[in-house]
Formats: structure tokens, sequence, C-alpha cells
């Protein structure tokens, strides 16, 4: 049984996925077993058990090698393997934008171009490493429709070809620009955010921080299971290190891209926000996965901020594991949970506006 699952996976991903997805759970679970799958993980959802079960058996575990343009390529490819229907939006432009650092390219997602909506600066995941803004273009999508915001999704340089100080410098430049073009972008009432998944939510809250005080610093802050400290090791990362999404060597390999190939201090609030100034930051809208090494640093900041006086909602995704997010196009439980979170956050931000 385990070996013909892992067939029909390989040959055809997205589709066979799809229909795993619509199995009973118990009829998942013994899939899971099947496939000799070693972790014990009880709580989490049965169909990215599944998933991650069908990976193990085909020796892929973690998304981050050592040969950073090798796993950009594969990155991009399962991309395109799981999206299934995109989600339909009025419009949608890619743009250059000429920012002081540099030129970079972003894709602006409009759901009803003829009226004044808020902007939300996207910032893509994928450990600084990879991701792009087509691998991230359905994540986009829902979240533009459901939040019912205009979108713009940023086409940062990586790492490790970039360092930390490029890429945040070049994230800030593009929130700038956002706002130096906010007549011509049609954005309500100034009201511009910043938004991210992991690395992205780490790049949401670094920039967040460097704004403080400027004209374009965001109004609200939507860290989606962020990566905010390399230099702690938490009990998540101990618990879920291992046969999930994320894995505990993919965050060593990302910490050899991003920090130390370019000296930067594993406690440098540039790519370790939770050691930055936490004082009259943007409000924080903070998600969690329950199986993600990431977990409680996420956790441990949204009280940090807290502390200090910012205003924060967190959400936790119990049967979630890391990356729930860019499963939409496979698992209906992960797109059910991305609409709500992308709902409430609209909510919460309208409040703090």
């Amino acid at each position: 049984m385990g070996i013909s699952i892992q067939k029909v996976m390989e040959q055809n991903q997205g589709t066979a996925a799809r229909l795993l997805d619509k199995l009973p759970n118990f009829v998942q679970e013994n899939i899971v077993k099947a496939l000799a799958y070693p972790y014990h993980y009880p709580e989490l959802d049965s169909f990215l058990k599944c998933l991650v079960a069908v990976q193990y058996k085909q020796n892929k575990t973690g998304f981050i090698s050592a040969d950073a343009q090798h796993s950009r390529k594969v990155f991009e490819l399962q991309s395109q393997l799981i999206v299934g229907k995109s989600t339909a939006i009025k419009q949608v432009e890619d743009l250059r934008l000429p920012l002081q650092s540099g030129t970079i390219f972003a894709r602006h997602y409009h759901p009803a171009p003829n009226k004044k909506l808020p902007m939300l600066v996207f910032y893509h995941g994928g450990g600084f490493v990879v991701g792009s803004i087509d691998s991230y273009d359905e994540v986009c999508r829902l979240l533009a429709v459901h939040a019912h915001v205009q979108l713009l999704s940023i086409d940062y340089p990586l790492a490790p070809e970039a360092s930390p100080y490029q890429i945040v410098q070049s994230c800030e430049d593009a929130l700038a620009w956002v706002y130096q073009n906010r007549k011509q972008l049609k954005i309500l009432k100034n009201r511009i955010a910043v938004a991210g998944d992991s690395a992205g939510g780490n790049l949401s809250a670094v920039v967040a921080q460097r704004s403080i005080g400027k004209a374009y610093a965001p109004q609200v802050q939507f860290l989606i299971y962020p990566a905010l400290d390399f230099k702690s090791r938490h009990p998540s990362f101990f618990a879920y290190k291992d046969g999930l999404v994320l894995t505990g060597d993919d965050v060593d390999t990302v910490t050899a891209h991003y920090a130390t190939q370019h000296q930067v201090a594993l406690d440098d609030p540039i790519i370790s926000p939770t050691y930055g100034s936490l004082r009259k930051l943007a409000s924080a809208f903070v998600v969690t996965a329950g199986h993600d090494v990431l977990h409680d640093e996420a956790e441990i900041y949204a009280h940090k901020l807290r502390h200090h006086g910012v205003s924060v909602a967190y959400h936790d995704y119990p049967s979630m594991t890391h990356g729930f997010i860019n499963m939409v196009g496979l698992s209906r439980t992960a797109k059910k949970n991305y609409i709500e979170m992308s709902k409430k956050f609209r909510k919460f931000w309208d409040k703090h506006s």
C-alpha cells in the first residue's frame, strides 16, 4: 500500500494529494502507518501527516540544502504542482520598483480596482533563500481577496548572494516606495501594513522596528509563523525538528546562508527582531502553527510586544505545521484556516487604524 501511494504521489502530486485530502481521517492515519512514518505527532492534521509521511518515504526531508540554486528550483516546481486552480482576483499587475537600493520586481493585487483600499506590503517566506512572487501567487491572491485589501508582493533579493543588510534595505525601501506612491496606488487614508510568513514574517518585524518614527512606518504588522530568534533554541525546536515541513537541519542551513556567511551576530536585531527595540511598534497580528520549530519564538515575541505596550492579537493553529499557507491548494483545512485568519486580520487592522 505504501509503495503504490508513493508511486501515485510521485507521478501526479497535486491531483493525488487533493484526492487524499478527501479521505476520512482514519484512512489517512492508516496510510501514514503503511508508509512506516516513524514520528509520533498525534495532534497533527492527518492529511498533512500523510504529506510528510510520503516525503519521508521519498527521502525528501526539509526544503533548503547547502545548494541554494537547486533548493530554489525544487521549491518553485513544488509550488507549481500543488496550486490547483488559482483564486480569481480583479487586477494583477507586475511592477518594477526603482528603489534607492536597486530596482526590484513586485506583483500588485487589487480585488476592487476602482475603490480605495488599504495596502498590505507582503514579504514571502522561504528561509531568505528560496521563494518568489510566482511561488507565492496563490497565497497573495487569497489574502488580498479575503482580507479585502490591495497587496504588493515584494521580490526581494535572496541569501546567500545578498546579505541581511541588503535584503532588509530592499524590503524597507519597498515600503517607503508604497508610502511615496500612496495617491497613485489609491491607498485608503494612508493605511499601509506589512505582512509575511516565516522569513517574510521576520522581514516584516524587522522593517516595522527600523521604520519606527518614520513617515512610512506601517500601521499594523501581520506575522505568520515568523522566524524571530536565530540565537535561542526553544522547546518547540526540539519537539518538532524532525520529519515535518521545516526541520532543525533547515534552520541550521538558513543560519549558515543568512547569518554566519555574512558574519552577522545571531542576536543582532537585523536578523533576530526579538532582541530589537519593541516600544512604539505597530500593532501586531501574530499566527503560529502548533507543529513548528518556530512556534515558541513567535509566542514569546507576542508576549514581549504586549509587555512593551503594543496591541497584539495572537492565534495558534494547533493541528497545523509550518508552511501550511503554502498548502492551500491541497488541504481544505489549511485553506479554511488561512481564509479565517485573513478575515480576522482585517478586522484587527480596522480596529487599530
